[in-house]
């Protein structure tokens, strides 16, 4: 299978601030064959982190929602930490949490950073990707 890279931008990509979970949560750990985050996201992610004061215990929630022109799209949040059931990926110094339904979608995946002023944002490349529309914000499994 072809890894094709799928842009993140606005508006299927946002960031936002949610709630602390409110009892110590049951996650699992994974690794880095689960999802990848490459140097320039990783700079990136650790800065907006540390701008919201979550450089400590915050992380990346990856999530896989149906939506776009090819049926799924990825949604990216900034959380203060795992949920139960997540699992949860440290690499390149951050944290990512994953829930289990979207793992199967991103198994394998790299998340990368550009600051370039048209092809800019974090983009995810993955194996798993079968279709991806022509902006690049949707892809089919």
């Amino acid at each position: 299978m072809e890894s094709t890279p799928a842009r993140l931008s606005q508006p299927p990509f946002t960031m936002t601030a949610t709630a602390a979970p409110q009892a110590a949560p049951n996650y699992k750990l994974g690794n880095e064959k689960l999802i990848k985050v490459l140097p320039n996201a990783a700079r990136k992610l650790t800065g907006l982190l540390t701008k919201q004061g979550r450089a400590e215990n915050g992380a990346l929630r990856v999530a896989v929602v149906g939506g776009g022109c090819s049926g799924l799209q990825y949604k990216m949040d900034l959380v203060d930490g795992p949920a139960n059931r997540d699992i949860m990926v440290i690499s390149g110094d951050v944290r990512v949490v994953i829930d289990p339904k979207s793992a199967l979608f991103v198994s394998g995946s790299e998340l990368d950073f550009s600051d370039d002023l048209q092809q800019g944002g974090f983009k995810v490349t993955n194996p798993n990707a079968i279709v991806t529309c022509s902006c690049g914000e949707s892809f089919a499994a």
